[in-house]
């Protein structure tokens, strides 16, 4: 059994921060960074939590991601933006790009921002429920790596591409749909690597194109789509929205977010926010709930985003995040490295 620790939030944070400004990440960005990782585990996404931090500075030690990068808006034309994240941390050109469209979408009714040169964004629905809690609805759509076949194909060329969606609830917390387009997101199956750990069937092939629970061979190979054929043209779908339009690498141009090898990977993200009293006056709260009370009217469903919710409330209890002893020492050495 692996041994666990449990530390408390603030100290996970300082572990998250500490090596990133130990590996020539700016302060504020190792602050934007550690946000994202702890947000993450503390919502029980702990593939896109401090399990990244060894891959993150692989990628900063060998410059294929940029940790003094100041992301920049490249122009704005109405609520139009173009952001250019400058080949440094997707959180930082995120968190502009919130504040643009939240700003212009309260203006117009509704904003766009493209983002390039990007990296790995972490937990989706996070970003969008930013927008939630300015009472705006919250669309995304980015890019990963090469993870997915066409369907019929055997070799991967599709990202897992996730799409994210929010809409304020008025004293409810918003409601919150994060979706990859694999059968799951491949940080699960890297933190199964990471801990030694199977997969089940079906949710990966190997490099022949054969089912595997393997979970090294599967990040070697190829994720199979939600949805099968469907699946895979909503990726598609995704690679033109977040690459093509913004343009950036599409997911079997882009270098890895798991290793230090190639170049940045370059893609790119569309964030999309919505002002619902430009389009439907002041009904939208009610018409949300009537649809929300429609659906928990039925025996054991649940709204999309519930897990999120009841792990955040636990974390609140215990204020302790369990991380690997194996990692904490990984990331402890990586500290102590360059001290």
């Amino acid at each position: 059994m692996q041994n666990t620790l449990q530390l408390d939030e603030n100290e996970a944070w300082k572990l998250a921060f500490d090596v990133l400004q130990h590996h020539q990440t700016s302060t504020e960005n190792a602050k934007e960074v550690a946000d994202a990782l702890i947000c993450a585990e503390i919502d029980g996404q702990s593939g896109h939590g401090l399990s990244r931090i060894p891959s993150y500075i692989q990628q900063l030690s060998s410059g294929k991601v940029d940790g003094n990068a100041k992301p920049i808006i490249v122009s704005s034309n109405g609520a139009v933006i173009r952001i250019d994240a400058k080949n440094g941390f997707a959180y930082p050109a995120l968190s502009l790009a919130i504040k643009e469209v939240a700003s212009y979408s309260k203006k117009y009714g509704i904003a766009v921002a493209s983002i390039s040169h990007s990296h790995h964004f972490g937990q989706a629905g996070r970003h969008v429920e930013r927008l939630a809690e300015s009472g705006l609805i919250g669309l995304m759509f980015g890019n990963t790596p090469k993870a997915i076949t066409p369907w019929g194909g055997s070799q991967a060329l599709f990202g897992t591409n996730p799409i994210a969606f929010s809409a304020p609830r008025g004293k409810a917390p918003p409601l919150v749909v994060d979706l990859s387009l694999s059968k799951v997101a491949r940080g699960k199956v890297m933190l199964a690597n990471q801990k030694n750990e199977r997969i089940p069937q079906g949710w990966a092939i190997d490099e022949q194109g054969n089912p595997t629970t393997d979970a090294k061979k599967a990040l070697a190979g190829a994720m199979l789509p939600i949805g099968d054929a469907k699946g895979s043209a909503l990726a598609l779908m995704v690679e033109i929205l977040s690459a093509a339009l913004t343009g950036s690498n599409f997911g079997f141009e882009a270098s890895s977010f798991f290793d230090s090898e190639g170049d940045s990977p370059g893609v790119g993200q569309l964030i999309i926010a919505i002002d619902p009293g430009f389009f439907s006056g002041d009904v939208f709260s009610e018409r949300m709930e009537t649809i929300i009370s429609a659906i928990l009217e039925q025996p054991s469903t649940r709204l999309p985003g519930n897990k999120r919710l009841e792990k955040r409330k636990w974390r609140e209890k215990t204020k302790k995040i369990a991380v690997s002893k194996e990692l904490y020492d990984e990331i402890g050495k990586l500290t102590e490295s360059i001290l």
